[in-house]
């Protein structure tokens, strides 16, 4: 028979009561202003800002994932040039602060006010570009939080790379493969176990991120709903309406991240995590077989007891 918890059980209804007396005291607070909340939920403003924020989002992580793996090949190449460059370039990324490269990026026109593509050391430009035309706050944003991003994609990637057994490369050497065939079809689709839960955190962690573009000017969700409320003063319900937007928002990535988790994690010895609804279920009403796995095993005759 299953080992009954009386003391979980005990706990689980303490902390039901905590949390149905925070949402009561929270709903009918009338100083949250609930109708204002309403209002600006599905407002114009506050749906363009999610959607720029989405899309600030996606690209800076294609770029950042995209210079993490390259990064990350070049930390692990055997040549001292690409290694110390990639070196350099995680610790000057990770060692300023992201709001601070994002404030360079949107007044990098200050210091190249015109961005020329040619022969280096002072040779002819066959390109000029306009910076003040070309970065844009957007543009700025999405530099900025894609090469941030690119040195801590990096790392992970690294690590996923080095959790492959050494095994596997002298497998893809005897088969003839070249490093970057080795890399391609033996090592990246094996450390994808290790690299999609970090990976997973790290586009979270983008999306609320992208927060910080509030500083110059560029139109996100939360400068959206700041804007709102530099008007009407109404702080605290335009606030909940872009945390509960960045709370959607985030669970539907956290639910994605789970699905990509467990196809990755197929064939592992370990067995495949249920969903935080089917532990729900199984709390609430456990299924006949697990009730009835005492019955099911052998009695033992009294006599040999």
């Amino acid at each position: 028979m299953p080992i009954r918890h009386p003391g979980r059980w005990i706990a689980a209804g303490i902390v039901v009561l905590l949390v149905a007396s925070l949402v009561y005291s929270m709903a009918t607070n009338e100083r949250l202003h609930w109708g204002t909340f309403g209002q600006y939920f599905f407002s114009r403003p506050i749906l363009d800002g999610l959607v720029l924020t989405l899309e600030l989002t996606v690209v800076s992580m294609a770029i950042g994932i995209v210079l993490g793996i390259v990064i990350a090949l070049m930390r692990l190449s055997p040549n001292f040039v690409l290694s110390g460059v990639s070196w350099g370039y995680v610790w000057l990324l990770r060692g300023t602060p992201v709001l601070v490269q994002i404030l360079f990026w949107n007044f990098i026109s200050a210091v190249y006010p015109t961005i020329g593509l040619g022969i280096p050391f002072g040779g002819p430009s066959f390109v000029h570009i306009d910076a003040n035309a070309f970065i844009t706050q957007f543009v700025a944003a999405m530099m900025a939080l894609g090469l941030n991003e690119g040195a801590y994609m990096s790392e992970i990637v690294r690590a996923g790379i080095i959790s492959v057994d050494e095994g596997q490369y002298d497998a893809a050497a005897a088969l003839g493969m070249t490093r970057m065939q080795t890399m391609r079809r033996v090592v990246l689709p094996q450390a994808m176990r290790v690299i999609i839960p970090p990976t997973g955190n790290e586009t979270i962690s983008m999306l609320k991120l992208t927060s910080m573009v509030a500083f110059i000017g560029l139109a996100d969700l939360l400068y959206s709903a700041q804007l709102i409320y530099s008007v009407n003063y109404q702080q605290i319900p335009l606030l909940l309406v872009a945390s509960t937007w960045y709370l959607i928002a985030t669970s539907i990535l956290s639910v994605g991240q789970f699905f990509l988790e467990r196809r990755f994690g197929r064939g592992t010895a370990r067995e495949t995590r249920a969903t935080m609804l089917e532990r729900i279920v199984r709390g609430l009403w456990p299924r006949h077989d697990e009730l009835a796995l005492g019955e099911a095993a052998p009695r033992v005759p009294e006599e040999h007891r």
